[in-house]
């Protein structure tokens, strides 16, 4: 029998619905109000838990003007390294950051770059906050590829992590920034006076509200380093980084806090993600992720990091591979610090993408308490939070 068109129409539509209905059904779940994964060694997420600001004296917002000389402000800055393109993304970071905390406290912002910034990256930035602005040249010989680099080697390394997918593996201006963001930032003139920094980068989100100088938290409590999250790193870009660290050490045991005090077993965990460790050599990869970080430069400018960061330097990893400032970072506070002085803000809610720290507040807005990714669900391994937790704890 041939039905009349209208009614084979409808019927194709039906069964364009129908599919599409299915689909639907199917389809993997929206996320839900609490995270999906739960981690075996974790009876929930922290974050899952009323949280709230860290214990002690804390400073609040009362004598903070910005054209206060008396007020009770340390030395210390937020500091970012930024090109001029990226404006727009340092401009959403700055208003939630003065949003969230800094129009309470007015601390100086210390912007760097290679090249000098324009009037209009000046103008519209010092436009975001009351507090005062600094502009600032990076020197060309801190960062230019030193000359006991190979660049003909440097060459051939890149192509070599371009064939296995690693992310900026040829973009010389990448390992660049993480040398200088690993061992050269806090011998720049403009920061000889300063102590502490919050670094911040462009087109990262802050969603709680801090009432306390986190700086003057960090002095009055003797820390030392602060971070929101936690990661595994690529094995594939620092398989060397481990052995040279190694051959530091053992040139160098004096440096190294007595394995009761330092965080060694979270650099060395093989149990949660084995591979890891093996293709980095005996490295877990665990890192603090550190486009955040709240830290005192007195301990990159002490002797134990400056001679390992001139070891690590002439090996040329950060050329030759693809060192990062945060591995880098984390490996020399897990051996060389007191890990009682690394603090996880954990009141302090940020993300940078595809990662967050989502605290449950009341002070926070617009991030789902307890929400490490809103990416697919493999991301969940690359939290590196367990293991921080059982080896060091939650302070």
């Amino acid at each position: 029998m041939i039905f009349p068109k209208p009614v084979r129409a409808l019927a194709l539509a039906s069964t364009i619905l129908l599919i599409f209905l299915m689909f639907q059904l199917f389809q993997r779940p929206p996320p839900l109000h609490e995270p999906r994964i739960v981690y075996p060694d974790m009876r929930t997420d922290p974050n899952l838990e009323e949280t709230h600001e860290p214990p002690g004296k804390l400073w609040r917002s009362e004598e903070y003007a910005a054209d206060n000389p008396n007020s009770p402000r340390i030395n210390a800055t937020i500091l970012s390294l930024v090109r001029n393109e990226e404006i727009d993304g340092m401009i959403q970071s700055m208003q939630d950051l003065e949003r969230t905390w800094n129009h309470k406290f007015n601390y100086p912002w210390t912007f760097f770059n290679d090249v000098p910034f324009t009037q209009d990256f000046k103008t519209r930035t010092q436009a975001q906050t009351k507090a005062k602005c600094n502009y600032e040249l990076i020197p060309k010989d801190h960062w230019a590829v030193p000359s006991w680099i190979n660049h003909d080697l440097v060459k051939e390394s890149g192509k070599m992590l371009e064939e296995q997918d690693i992310q900026y593996g040829a973009m010389l201006s990448y390992h660049q920034m993480c040398r200088w963001n690993s061992g050269l930032f806090y011998h720049h003139p403009a920061l000889k006076h300063v102590r502490y920094y919050w670094r911040v980068e462009p087109k990262v989100h802050f969603f709680c509200e801090v009432d306390y100088d986190v700086f003057r938290y960090m002095h009055d409590h003797n820390k030392t380093y602060g971070f929101t999250i936690n990661l595994y790193d690529d094995p594939k870009t620092i398989t060397t980084l481990w052995p040279e660290t190694l051959r530091f050490t053992e040139a160098h045991p004096q440096y190294v806090r007595n394995d009761s005090v330092n965080a060694r077993a979270w650099l060395e965990d093989k149990e949660r993600r084995p591979e890891h460790n093996r293709k980095a050599n005996g490295y877990s990869t665990c890192h603090f992720w550190s486009n955040f970080e709240i830290a005192d430069m007195e301990f990159w400018r002490g002797e134990a990091y400056e001679e390992y960061f001139r070891h690590l330097d002439r090996a040329g990893g950060f050329f030759y591979e693809r060192w990062g400032d945060a591995p880098v970072h984390s490996i020399a506070l897990g051996l060389f610090e007191d890990k009682s002085r690394i603090h996880w803000f954990r009141d302090i809610g940020y993300q940078h993408i595809p990662y967050f720290n989502c605290p449950n507040s009341p002070k926070c807005t617009g991030c789902r308490k307890g929400l490490f990714t809103d990416g697919e669900d493999f991301l969940y391994k690359e939290d590196c939070r367990p293991n921080w937790f059982k080896y060091v704890g939650m302070g």
